[in-house]
């Protein structure tokens, strides 16, 4: 069974995802480094590791609550 993508919340608008934010040996175990806008809709996924930004207090963030 695989695990959920991974959710994280934000402040800003604008976000970069290299895949390899918790992973201990960095970058070389992760994907190359995207910058991800966040839109209307509140959130955006990463197209590499589908890791999925959303924008605190914004409409999918609100949707979750």
């Amino acid at each position: 069974m695989m695990n959920p993508p991974e959710t994280v919340y934000t402040d800003s608008h604008r976000v970069c995802c290299d895949g390899a934010t918790d992973i201990r040996a960095g970058a070389a175990l992760g994907h190359p480094r995207v910058w991800l806008e966040i839109d209307e809709k509140g959130f955006v996924e990463c197209g590499y590791c589908d890791r999925r930004f959303v924008l605190k207090s914004g409409p999918a963030d609100r949707q979750a609550a």
